[in-house]
This record gives structure tokens, sequence and C-alpha cells, in this order.
């Protein structure tokens, strides 16, 4: 399958490469294609002419996008949007890779991919907005859902919190945040799994189990072998610009359906990623 990759140097991108990588044709795209320029993401993909247009671009910063909303709605909202487009002029099917946080957190089960969306923050709701654009252009897409992505490349919780625990004596947490902690190399397979369906439509796609942010860090300090102490506090302590969903955990219901297995539990995936595959990164062992 011949795949256009945008997005390709961030977490979920670099592991796509990864897991595509000898079984797949990879036209891969990062800033060198502006997805909000449009005149050029419609000739790029007439030319290029791929089986599957895969989107992991994103503006991500979500206390950012409170100052920044006109750039979180160009890359979230008009970048699908074009895309969107031009994936319709050309008929190429489209996944595009969205967020648990279009959801408002105010549930006390799982959210399903027929719950109804209510985001609460400018990233929420320019990530909601890109998933309009592309379901309502388009017949042929896959609109995949995940949560507190972390992986190899880039920037996330996991990294962060390392560096913390190494360096200080004691580390405070939010413990009033639920979610789904998701491991890019089983997200990036899973999405291939998912592509090769032909069942276009919504997907919730995270590593099974949930816990607080909290939780997790102790999960990471316990696998590290790292001593620092995890102090418990609310989000409303940290006083950030954007809101937070207290309960993001998500349910793969569509999944379930078409009999594709659950992606495997986040604490196992956790100990691969920081026993096996963050120290061969580090070390230059494993190169894209």
């Amino acid at each position: 399958m011949k795949i256009l990759l945008t997005g390709c140097n961030g977490q979920l991108g670099t592991d796509l490469r990864l897991v595509c990588d000898g079984v797949h044709e990879v036209i891969a795209h990062d800033t060198d294609l502006d997805i909000t320029d449009r005149a050029a993401v419609c000739e790029r993909v007439a030319e290029v002419r791929p089986d599957l247009l895969i989107n992991s671009a994103a503006y991500n910063d979500v206390d950012g996008a409170e100052t920044n909303e006109l750039t979180a709605y160009r890359v979230n909202a008009l970048g699908p949007q074009n895309l969107a487009l031009a994936c319709q002029a050309t008929g190429v099917p489209l996944m595009h890779v969205s967020t648990d946080f279009v959801f408002n957190g105010e549930a006390t089960a799982p959210y399903t991919e027929f719950d109804r969306p209510d985001p609460r923050s400018v990233y929420a709701r320019s990530k909601y907005a890109g998933e309009q654009y592309v379901s309502g252009l388009l017949d042929r897409f896959y609109l995949v859902r995940t949560s507190w992505l972390f992986g190899t490349a880039g920037k996330n919780f996991v990294k962060t919190i390392i560096k913390r625990g190494r360096e200080q004596t004691g580390v405070r947490v939010v413990d009033d945040q639920m979610g789904c902690p998701t491991y890019s190399r089983d997200l990036a397979a899973k999405l291939l799994e998912i592509a090769a369906t032909g069942a276009y439509g919504y997907y919730h796609a995270s590593n099974s189990g949930s816990c607080t942010w909290n939780r997790f860090a102790r999960d990471i300090f316990i696998l590290m072998g790292i001593k620092t102490r995890v102090y418990m506090i609310s989000t409303k302590d940290l006083a950030r610009p954007a809101a937070r969903p207290r309960y993001s955990v998500m349910r793969s219901l569509a999944l379930e359906m078409q009999g594709i297995e659950p992606m495997r539990h986040y604490q196992e995936a956790l100990a691969d990623f920081l026993l096996r595959d963050l120290p061969a990164w580090e070390a230059g062992e494993v190169e894209v």
C-alpha cells in the first residue's frame, strides 16, 4: 500500500514510519508540506495518488492554543479541511487522528465513538472542528481518537517525569484526571490494522486500562527504579490556562464491533517503551 503521511517527525508519525518499513511504501512529509496551504496539499496528493493519506500532523500545545487560537484552528481545522478536499478530488481515503479532548470529561463511564463531543478548550474545539471537516466532506475516512500519547520522538509526559524524578526528591502530579496512556508504536500498528479493514468511520484507539496522571507517574518510577516521591495534587493547583477533561477514558467499541483485538494494557506497553525501546533509541541503535 502506498501511504502519504503528514506529520512524519512527530511521536506518531515517527512510529508509523517504523511499523511501515518494509511493509508499505510511505511518502513522508513534515514541515516541508504545509497542510494549511490548500494549493500545495491538493497538488501533492494529486501527484502522489496514494492508496491512503494518514494525517498525524497537529498543533498539540493545549495551553498555548488559548493565546494562539488562530494557529490552533489553522493547523487542527483548516489543515484537515485541506486534506479532506484533496482526498475528495482524487478519491483517496483519509485517516485522521484526533483526541480524547473532544469530550467534556464529565462522564462516569468510558466514552464510545457514539457519544456526543463537547470540547471545553481552544485546542479541543479546534480538533473537533477538524473532525467535522473530515466527516462532512468525505465518505471514505477513518477518524481515530487517541489519548495521552507517549513515544520516542518529541516531548511527552513520560520523558518529562523521568527527568524531574532524576533531578528532584519529590514531584507533584495531579490525581484528579483519569485517562488512557497510549504508546505511539502500538497506536501506529493499530492504525494500519484499522485501515486494512476498509470499514470507514469513527474509532477510539488507546492502550487498555486507565489511570490518573499521578498513578502513571508512579508506574513510570517503579519501572525505572526511581525513588522520588510522588505527591498528589488537584488540577486547580496547577492553574493551567486550558481546561482539561476530568475523565477521558475511552472504550474502543468500534474495534470490538469489527472483531479487532484491543490494544494491550498500557503498563505492558510502558514497560516495553521504558526498558527496551527508549534506551535503544537514545543509544542510537534505532534510526529513521
